[in-house]
């Protein structure tokens, strides 16, 4: 593949609290803040707490999924007495750190969450990116003690509805196992790494550095699986197997039990094999997914440096 320029990355937005409950990017945002965390060498940092009424509840959110907000279509639907706090909300972020799809928008958004799933460290990217994908690669030559998985969803960036797509650049840092409304020092720590090293691949691309091609594995989201359900009261009749709780990224094959229903019957996988993520998370019930699952796929990506003036 051929090299690549792009222009510097000196506007980066750290965002938390998009979830309220997810309390590692809340006390990483507060942590920031109070040592005035703005500017480090050429990267000019913004730190944001995306959604502070859902945070001071500590809930995921106060009226609707902040972290749904921000497809085009939501972006640009008129503002009624009846619209949705955090709609409104995605609304303000768009204007301060975006417009989404414009120059004006910040050059990467780097957005804390948390998750009930045991998926350890996971950056998840709206769609292939070479940016973001050299920063996922930087981080994991970097962090060895641990895995570092990346993600990719996929989407359009019209139909992206999550905060960091309003950058011109952006991802997510997922980790877990950490309940809602918890803090831990090992999940927070492992997120502070990431930031850091974030920021300086940021500062050594600035400076002029190439960075290499090369190849790195994705999980690259196929479908989502909901749980079994009463046809009459749509109440879920099964939890998730203990063969499969807690084993997010190991690969579930065909005849592998899922679920095991309150009668105590095992419920088997049918279907091609793929890796499950977000097993068993908590805020997906609602959304009726009791876990995603994906293929791994190897992506190319070209050497890449910052445009010289």
């Amino acid at each position: 593949m051929e090299h690549v320029s792009f222009p510097p990355l000196s506007r980066v937005a750290i965002c938390g609290g998009t979830h309220g409950n997810e309390m590692t990017g809340v006390y990483m945002l507060r942590e920031m803040q109070k040592q005035k965390v703005d500017q480090v060498g050429s990267v000019s940092i913004t730190t944001v707490l995306s959604n502070p009424r859902a945070v001071d509840a500590c809930r995921r959110y106060v009226e609707k999924d902040l972290n749904r907000c921000f497809t085009d279509a939501l972006l640009s639907a008129p503002i009624t007495d009846s619209t949705p706090y955090e709609q409104r909300r995605a609304r303000e972020l768009n204007a301060q750190l975006g417009p989404k799809g414009s120059d004006e928008a910040v050059d990467l958004l780097c957005d804390i969450h948390n998750t009930t799933a045991n998926m350890g460290l996971c950056l998840i990217f709206d769609c292939v990116d070479w940016i973001t994908l050299h920063i996922n690669k930087y981080i994991q030559s970097k962090i060895t003690h641990t895995p570092v998985r990346a993600i990719v969803l996929d989407h359009p960036n019209s139909e992206a509805y999550s905060l960091d797509s309003v950058g011109k650049h952006g991802f997510a840092i997922e980790v877990g196992p950490q309940p809602n409304g918890v803090v831990r020092a090992d999940i927070y720590n492992l997120v502070k790494e990431a930031l850091d090293l974030t920021i300086e691949w940021l500062q050594a691309f600035n400076s002029g550095r190439t960075f290499e091609g090369g190849e790195v594995e994705v999980y690259s989201l196929v479908k989502s699986i909901d749980y079994p359900r009463d046809h009459t009261t749509d109440d879920i009749t099964a939890a998730i197997h203990p063969q499969l709780q807690d084993n997010d990224f190991k690969l579930l094959r065909p005849g592998d039990p899922m679920f095991l229903t309150f009668s105590g019957e095992p419920v088997k996988y049918e279907g091609e094999e793929l890796y499950p993520f977000f097993v068993n998370e908590c805020a997906y019930y609602e959304k009726k997914i009791a876990f995603h699952l994906a293929k791994k796929i190897t992506l190319t990506f070209p050497a890449i440096s910052a445009k010289k003036d």
